[in-house]
């Protein structure tokens, strides 16, 4: 993976307008991710952390546009992050906050929201739906408006939001 992530960074150095950052602590799944988001024009990953501890060290002295994280992680958990991101010494105003996990669940959907999340996916069948997610925040942060996700039917709201 670490080649994937180098070549892309470098290709993308300086002139991607929307920064992700993720929090996965699986590698493969890190990789999926990695891979879908190259695909989409207009998206940089900003970097990566597989802990909570790594990631908030990382949030808190870098910037990014859009926070993807899993729920359990294998050193601390997302929801730990999320609340510390909350706090007004760390809180920025900006970043939009994405769950994607196996973990979904309405009190896990509720505390998320607590915590300024604002789209949540579940990570074994949602992949396709956190993809037309990025594609519309990178069209949008690019200028480019009126845009309908493949998987969405015209009219209708972005599924994963709360």
């Amino acid at each position: 993976m670490g080649d994937i992530l180098n070549s892309w960074a470098e290709r993308d150095a300086g002139d991607v307008p929307l920064r992700i950052f993720l929090v996965e602590d699986s590698e493969d799944v890190r990789d999926l991710i990695v891979e879908s988001l190259a695909e989409i024009a207009g998206v940089s990953l900003a970097g990566y952390a597989e802990s909570e501890v790594d990631a908030l060290l990382h949030l808190q002295h870098n910037s990014y546009d859009v926070l993807i994280l899993d729920i359990q992680l294998k050193q601390g958990n997302g929801m730990s992050l999320l609340q510390s991101l909350a706090r007004p010494d760390t809180q920025r105003q900006n970043e939009v906050k994405v769950v994607f996990s196996n973990h979904v669940s309405p009190t896990y959907r509720r505390a998320g929201q607590q915590c300024g999340v604002g789209h949540f996916f579940d990570k074994s069948s949602e992949l396709p739906l956190l993809y037309d997610l990025l594609e519309k925040l990178a069209r949008e942060k690019m200028g480019v408006a009126s845009y309908t996700p493949a998987n969405t039917p015209p009219g209708s709201a972005l599924p994963g939001g709360i």
